[in-house]
């Protein structure tokens, strides 16, 4: 079954003075999940939100049966380990980390799941996508350490409003051919402008934060931002078949 188009607009992007009102806007302008950058200062430089901010949120965006309302909630803290638990409380859904922060990614990836939440693993732009292979590639058969998505950054995680990095590309590419069922989720500098060579590429997980919520018609832009993804979908089946 091919992975379904998603757009996961990213809330660092809204008007922060009234968030939840800004959530349910995008939502109902077509919008799957909602992706929750969490910065700690110390894994990146700047500090965002935390899991108190994710309670407050999880009452006022309904999660319904076709998959909306999701929290995509993308770890750029140094210890992820640490944090699995309250984001679990707090109402999260999907709990993305950074391999490049974990002390033992496959391990991280069963806490996560154990505590109920879908497990992401995230590589910056200079991580080779290859360090991946062997945890994707587990053959254990034991689902608990497998993820549920890749996430590749084109951007250095900790900043919005970076440039789209087309070098990244490649790394999708073989991801998506190697595993034509993974959700791969691609985060940074995404629009309308450069959508078209990441859904090319095989990513289905589309994260964008100013062209969506700083869009005139942000369902406009979602839709054509999904619209998108999905029209490469066969073009992802034919190629993992040569």
């Amino acid at each position: 079954m091919s992975p379904k188009p998603i757009i996961a607009p990213s809330i660092l992007a809204s008007d922060f003075g009234k968030l939840a009102a800004e959530c349910k806007r995008i939502i109902g302008d077509g919008a799957d999940w909602l992706h929750i950058d969490i910065m700690d200062g110390h894994f990146v430089p700047n500090i965002t939100i935390g899991a108190p901010v994710v309670t407050c949120l999880r009452p006022e965006i309904k999660k319904t049966d076709d998959g909306k309302g999701i929290f995509d909630c993308h770890m750029m803290v140094a210890k992820p380990e640490q944090w699995i638990s309250d984001f679990a409380k707090a109402g999260g859904d999907l709990y993305c980390f950074h391999y490049e922060a974990a002390s033992n990614p496959r391990d991280c990836i069963k806490l996560v799941h154990d505590s109920g939440m879908k497990a992401g693993i995230a590589i910056k732009p200079d991580t080779p996508v290859d360090v991946l292979y062997p945890i994707l590639d587990d053959a254990s058969g034991d689902k608990s350490y497998y993820p549920d998505m890749v996430l590749v950054m084109t951007v250095e995680p900790g900043f919005g409003g970076q440039k789209f990095q087309e070098r990244c590309m490649p790394k999708v590419k073989a991801l998506r051919d190697k595993y034509p069922e993974l959700d791969i989720e691609v985060d940074g500098g995404l629009g309308p402008s450069t959508i078209g060579v990441a859904a090319e590429s095989g990513a289905n997980v589309i994260v964008a934060g100013t062209a969506v919520f700083g869009a005139k018609d942000p369902k406009e832009v979602i839709e054509m931002l999904k619209g998108t993804v999905a029209s490469n979908v066969e073009l992802w089946k034919t190629r993992s078949k040569v």
